[in-house]
């Protein structure tokens, strides 16, 4: 058991029966009446962003959950399947516990969340920038370098990004998984 004192980003806890992890807190402490604690809150299952005020000092729940180093393989019908990096064992993810399945290639590192007293994965996440070569995207311009103006590419995974005018195929771009939009170019 913890108390509001131990909040901090990134904190899983046990609250209406779900796993939440905490994503924002601040501890207010009003010239009237008793202190609180205002939190935003992300369930794991489902990705939902909950708002909720915690009176200072109640006891709270914390999960155990540990974050474990994977390897993508392969998708099939079954799902996605991972190789843990050490001990090699195969574990099968679905598509909605990953936060951006259409960037993920073969042999891609991800960090995979399990909840440690029932060994159940919570969630799979890229890492911030992933490189990707482009596959189709129509031919850039000379002088396009200036403007902001974008183009729909085609990714090796299939996936579709808006990149500036002067990216043409066959090139290497970095891409944001959290906002799954173009970066900048990869380095050589």
């Amino acid at each position: 058991m913890a108390t509001t004192a131990d909040f901090r980003n990134g904190l899983c806890i046990e609250h209406n029966n779900e796993l939440y992890t905490i994503t924002e807190f601040q501890h207010v402490k009003p010239g009237k009446g008793g202190a609180f604690v205002r939190t935003k809150l992300k369930n794991l299952k489902t990705g939902k962003i909950l708002q909720h005020t915690f009176t200072a000092g109640v006891k709270i729940n914390i999960a155990r959950v540990e974050r474990r180093p994977y390897q993508f393989l392969y998708k099939d019908d079954t799902g996605y399947h991972f190789m843990h990096n050490e001990t090699l064992e195969q574990v099968i993810i679905q598509e909605e516990l990953i936060n951006a399945p259409e960037l993920i290639k073969g042999g891609q590192e991800v960090e995979i969340m399990f909840h440690a007293d029932t060994e159940t994965p919570l969630q799979c996440e890229l890492p911030p920038f992933v490189e990707l070569e482009i596959t189709f995207t129509e031919p850039g311009v000379k002088g396009d370098t200036v403007t902001n103006a974008f183009k729909l590419a085609t990714v090796e995974t299939g996936a579709i990004v808006n990149v500036p005018l002067f990216v043409n195929t066959g090139e290497k771009i970095k891409v944001d998984t959290r906002k799954k939009e173009y970066s900048e170019r990869a380095k050589k």
